[in-house]
């Protein structure tokens, strides 16, 4: 691919390295959750739906610093971008351990290379009204969580460490 774009909220994270490669190092100074890129599974599947608005989120950084500091790596003008995807924020009420019905811990799938899309929509599909779904991660799912949200779940994610994103999804 290697032609150049402009970088923007919207563009997916495959798309960017791919115009400049040499962002990738750029990323990772911004936010060592970006290392995870260098596994070929995440940066060939993830990397394609996730654009740089939900890597903000991922990365746990502003928006703004983010778009800006790979713009002027590139040459590009600096902006103001509006970030509106909330923070995880305060936990809510409806996350309760006993309404939990099902735990996926997909870090070692993810690390085989299975992507937990599929499995993930399949089995919360099955919840009932108030049922928990808890998603274990290596990093924080934005690209699922959005697809959730958008098929009327609440969804809430906590960071247990560094390396563990605990996604709670409730069946409304």
């Amino acid at each position: 691919m290697n032609k150049e774009i402009e970088i923007t909220p919207d563009t997916k994270i495959y798309t960017l390295l791919e115009s400049y490669p040499e962002l990738e190092d750029e990323l990772i100074a911004i936010s060592p959750v970006f290392e995870k890129l260098r596994n070929s599974f995440l940066r060939n599947t993830i990397a394609k739906i996730t654009s740089l608005k939900q890597a903000a989120v991922i990365g746990k950084v502003s928006l703004n610093e983010l778009i800006n500091r790979l713009r002027k790596k590139c040459n590009q003008d600096e902006g103001v971008f509006a970030n509106d995807i909330s923070s995880t924020g305060v936990k809510p009420d409806w996350v309760v351990e006993k309404n939990i019905m099902k735990t996926y811990n997909a870090t070692d799938d993810i690390n085989k290379g299975i992507h937990p899309l599929d499995k993930v929509i399949d089995e919360t599909s099955g919840l009932e009204a108030g049922q928990i779904y808890l998603l274990i991660t290596n990093f924080t799912p934005m690209p699922l969580i959005d697809i959730l949200k958008k098929k009327n779940f609440n969804v809430y994610t906590e960071y247990k460490n560094e390396n563990t994103s605990l996604t709670y999804i409730k069946r409304n």
